[in-house]
């Protein structure tokens, strides 16, 4: 334009910098619950590794583990092979579906005590507070020059803060490493190339989204507070302004009459305490995680200033408008939704059990060779091969008899293993998969041209359970 008005036109940001968060430390029974909650669940995940559990000689002793040489995921007293991983999907089934129950009666509470990522955030600004102080000292921290004082500061936060990140990547390798034996390995550059990658791969993320984009993960990167939506309706408790108690709200003197106003006294005590930087006066947002904080915050203003507390609190929609409508206040704890998921738990859960108690024993996977297909041998006689193996579930050793049906005349061996009254008999030590190969020969004029339908049967001697597999046998026309 001529009069040079768009001469400096703005920058167009497409992205708003982070600005710092200082959550102020809280005190009540919700930040001791929090507190109880990251104790427990870090000291489940660090120590976890290190319990031992007896199992069979040879076999690994750390309680829970997945180990990928031997083909074998450990938990405790249970062991799930890899033909068996829907075992491991009907947890994360159970997972999903307990995530969505909780979410049902209490709205967001994963996120604010249990989600990883809230848990080790927490952790984090605990060491943080521990080094530079609490919400005042750190600003004023932050504001100031760079002195030694400051650099000191910095430096043991960050080197302590890469410690728990380094802490969290070695706990994670030990769930598939044996946890005593790795950890001298990881410093002396004996163990396996892939626990250094997770390792730096757990340091380094645990370390940036614990340690610098904190709540920009929670509203940029997680897609739960989106899809949690789906799953509340007005009977969910979630953290609440219950502001047809607080407002109008403004400043209160020692003294003032509370009539004609809220017993919101606009003291901003619950902003300054969260770890999300919002206003929970504003109503519901995507950001709150209902860590519950403030609440604790604007308990302990309500005491001082002598009303009632739960000016904040876990309340309900419903209630919200039953109130405003002068109605006794309910809550339905059951509700379709929530029975629904309450029914699909114990459903998948039950499956799961049953399975496992009446799961096999053994398994039997039988394979004929396809090249060449047959062989037919100098007498005549026609032979085919076949690749056995069967995996011992159990933890002692197991004796089982392999015989064939369907093909007449059929004279079954097997390399370096012993031939009894027209079967084969072989034993595998406990836990241990056992291959074979094996031959079934059909003497000259006998064999029936094509392909003949057969089942092999393996009976565990010790109990007489016994699997069947369908195969073939070919010979030529």
């Amino acid at each position: 334009m001529a009069d040079g008005s768009d001469a400096h036109p703005e920058k167009l940001q497409l992205y708003k910098k982070r600005e710092p968060i200082y959550p102020k430390l809280a005190h009540g029974k919700y930040r001791a619950l929090k507190w109880a909650v990251l104790i427990v669940t870090l000291g489940i995940y660090y120590g976890l590794p290190w319990v031992r559990w007896p199992r069979a000689a040879g076999e690994p002793n750390q309680a829970v583990l997945v180990d990928f040489e031997g083909g074998r995921f450990y938990f405790f007293f249970i062991e799930i092979w890899p033909s068996e991983l829907y075992y491991v999907t009907g947890l994360l089934i159970l997972g999903a579906l307990g995530l969505f129950l909780i979410t049902a009666l209490l709205g967001r509470v994963w996120c604010g005590y249990a989600c990883p990522q809230t848990v080790w955030t927490d952790l984090y600004i605990a060491v943080e507070r521990l080094v530079e102080g609490d919400r005042n000292a750190r600003i004023k921290l932050d504001r100031a020059a760079w002195t030694t004082e400051k650099v000191a500061k910095k430096g043991v936060k960050h080197a302590l803060w890469l410690a728990i990140a380094a802490a969290t990547g070695g706990a994670w390798v030990f769930y598939f490493h044996d946890a005593p034996s790795t950890l001298p390995k990881l410093f002396t550059g004996q163990a396996e190339g892939s626990a250094y990658l997770f390792l730096g791969v757990l340091t380094f993320t645990t370390y940036t989204l614990a340690g610098s984009m904190r709540e920009q993960v929670c509203t940029y990167m997680c897609p739960w507070p989106r899809i949690q939506g789906a799953l509340t309706d007005e009977n969910a408790l979630n953290v609440t302004y219950k502001h047809d108690r607080g407002e109008p709200r403004g400043p209160h003197k020692k003294g003032d009459s509370w009539d004609g106003r809220g017993d919101c006294i606009d003291c901003h005590a619950c902003v300054v305490v969260c770890p999300m930087g919002i206003d929970i006066r504003d109503g519901a947002q995507l950001e709150c995680i209902h860590c519950a904080l403030c609440i604790d915050a604007c308990d302990d203003i309500m005491s001082k200033v002598g009303r009632p507390k739960s000016l904040i609190g876990y309340d309900t929609e419903l209630n919200l408008d039953q109130r405003l409508a002068g109605e006794t206040q309910t809550y339905k704890l059951f509700r379709p939704r929530t029975v629904l998921y309450g029914l699909l738990m114990t459903f998948v859960a039950a499956v799961m059990a049953i399975g496992l108690i009446g799961r096999d024993p053994f398994t039997f996977y039988a394979e004929r060779d396809r090249a060449p297909a047959f062989v037919t041998l100098s007498d005549g006689s026609v032979r085919n091969a076949y690749d056995l193996k069967i995996q011992n579930k159990r933890n002692a050793p197991s004796s089982y008899r392999i015989t064939m049906s369907g093909v007449e005349n059929a004279v079954l061996s097997a390399v370096g293993e012993e031939v009894a009254e027209g079967a084969i008999v072989i034993s595998a030590g406990g836990d241990q998969l056992k291959r074979v190969r094996l031959f079934a020969t059909v003497p000259a004029n006998a064999a029936p041209p094509g392909a003949t339908p057969a089942t092999f049967s393996v009976e565990e001697l010790e109990t007489g359970f016994t699997v069947r597999k369908s195969t073939t046998f070919l010979a030529g026309g």
